[in-house]
């Protein structure tokens, strides 16, 4: 039995995640590809077999155990300034967002479906996202993307690295969080947040 390109096996496991949670929850059990950005980007069968991913290859994964659900595999790119961005998985139940996220920092996974809008649930990782200096980064985020239009690529079980899907990333629009004033009068990460939001972080 093969589903676009899944063995029985694979389908198996990504049945078994029947609920956006525990997408969720088998992401947080496994292991963060501490590779150097830009050295990966694996497919959600790769993750299967590998048993590793960072935050792309986390939102792939998660978009393709939510198309097994039923959902359409969507994702969102968060754009930052002096940061990485992060890129999360994307659904809607009964009229609202909610996402589904790989990271080594505790804030910027699981937003569960109470979000009105796609600036919401954006807005909702602001307060969690920051760098190493401390300052809060996060400041535009992207339309949702519909993994189905890289189904010609076999997204979703390919051996080979992904890079078309993280260069259309960066070519699509984003829409601003923040205004330039905002953007000025920003204080710096509360430290106590700063220490939890690493909690459980690789090394």
């Amino acid at each position: 039995m093969v589903w676009n390109g899944f063995n029985a096996r694979e389908l198996a496991v990504l049945r078994r995640l029947n609920t956006p949670g525990k997408i969720q929850r088998f992401l947080d059990e496994l292991g963060y590809n501490k590779e150097k950005e830009g050295e990966t980007c694996r497919s959600p069968r790769r993750v299967l077999r590998e048993n590793v991913a960072q935050c792309m290859e986390g939102a792939l994964f998660a978009a393709a155990a939510l198309r097994a659900q039923g959902f359409p595999p969507l994702i969102v790119d968060l754009e930052s300034v002096r940061d990485d961005d992060h890129v999360v998985a994307v659904f809607r139940q009964h009229g609202h967002w909610g996402a589904i996220a790989k990271s080594n920092y505790a804030g910027l996974r699981f937003r569960e479906p109470v979000y009105r809008t796609l600036r919401e649930l954006a807005i909702s990782y602001f307060e969690h996202y920051y760098n190493l200096a401390g300052e809060k980064t996060l400041r535009t985020y992207s339309r949702p993307v519909n993994l189905a239009r890289f189904d010609r690529i076999d997204w979703m079980t390919t051996n080979e690295d992904l890079w078309s899907i993280p260069e259309y990333l960066q070519k699509i629009s984003h829409r601003r969080l923040l205004t330039p004033e905002m953007e000025r009068r920003l204080n710096r990460m509360d430290e106590r947040l700063f220490k939890a939001g690493q909690v459980g972080a690789a090394e």
